[in-house]
């Protein structure tokens, strides 16, 4: 069975948005919904609904999503195995991470891993929790940078748990303090940014019995939140990581009580990962660790 169209489903499903997911594809906006389309004729089914608060699931492509995973999860692993026995995958890494950690950790341990291991490639993709974690069961990627998630099954290596940040207006009155109550969000018009941080964020609000008013078709870039916040749109919450080398004219104040979100390496199994995969996450630890101070670092399960 061909993917492609499937593919192209769910990155719709998972990103909300058929805007964003072709942009994520590569496709234009036109030729995703051709794709749909063209998928709905072919199964006789109904399987996306989209309106002004983006897309969604029928009750059809809901109870289709388990079994469109398999199929790629299926598919990812037949890709590898082809690669394996062409020999192409035995000197190349397949990364998955967030914008953030592309930025501020990759380049370093890229470099510092090309001077030891100067034959060795590394491919990276950029995505949200959801695509990091789906790319890594369908075994497009060989590990994956991400906060930790209770979804799938993986060995985890912890890197830095990464503070999370009120992001406020630079006129908002703090009367001297030195964090802002995870309380205050309540009723608030919240931003939410995209790729990645709504899950950790929700985990936060959803600990503390926090209500704000996230408007539901609101999900943007860091950059963009950072300039509505400024204007006074609403308020947010981002991470050290994320605001690292910015000097955008907003507060930043740790959350009280205090929140983070635990970054570090998910691979589906480190004792069976080539030894150039094993050394890479190595060089990860051990560069992040000097850049920040990284927590116990033995793999979990």
């Amino acid at each position: 069975m061909e993917t492609k169209k499937w593919e192209a489903m769910l990155t719709a499903v998972e990103l909300g948005s058929f805007t964003r997911a072709a942009a994520r594809l590569g496709v234009t906006q036109s030729g995703l919904t051709h794709m749909m389309k063209a998928l709905e004729r072919e199964t006789g089914l109904s399987l996306l609904l989209r309106d002004r608060y983006g897309v969604r699931p029928t009750a059809a492509g809901e109870q289709l999503l388990p079994a469109v995973r398999d199929l790629l999860q299926a598919a990812g692993r037949l890709e590898g195995q082809i690669a394996a026995q062409s020999g192409q995958r035995r000197e190349n890494i397949r990364v998955a991470a967030y914008s953030s950690i592309c930025m501020h950790w990759l380049p370093t341990i890229i470099q510092q891993f090309r001077w030891a291991w100067p034959d060795v490639s590394v491919d990276i993709r950029m995505g949200s929790v959801a695509e990091i974690f789906r790319w890594l069961q369908e075994g497009k990627v060989d590990l994956s940078f991400a906060s930790r998630q209770d979804q799938g099954r993986y060995d985890w290596v912890p890197l830095w748990d990464d503070p999370l940040l009120a992001i406020l207006p630079p006129d908002w009155p703090l009367g001297g303090a030195e964090r802002f109550p995870v309380s205050a969000f309540s009723g608030r018009e919240f931003l939410m940014p995209s790729l990645g941080f709504d899950l950790d964020i929700l985990e936060v609000f959803e600990t503390q019995n926090v209500r704000p008013d996230i408007r539901s078709n609101t999900a943007v870039e860091d950059a963009a939140i950072l300039s509505m916040v400024e204007h006074g749109l609403g308020v947010s919450v981002l991470s050290q990581l994320v605001l690292q080398g910015r000097r955008d004219n907003v507060l930043a104040l740790p959350l009280d009580p205090p929140a983070c979100r635990r970054i570090g390496i998910a691979v589906p199994s480190l004792e069976e990962a080539p030894g150039h995969v094993r050394r890479f996450i190595e060089y990860s630890q051990r560069i992040v660790g000097a850049l920040h101070g990284a927590p116990d670092s033995s793999p979990q399960q």
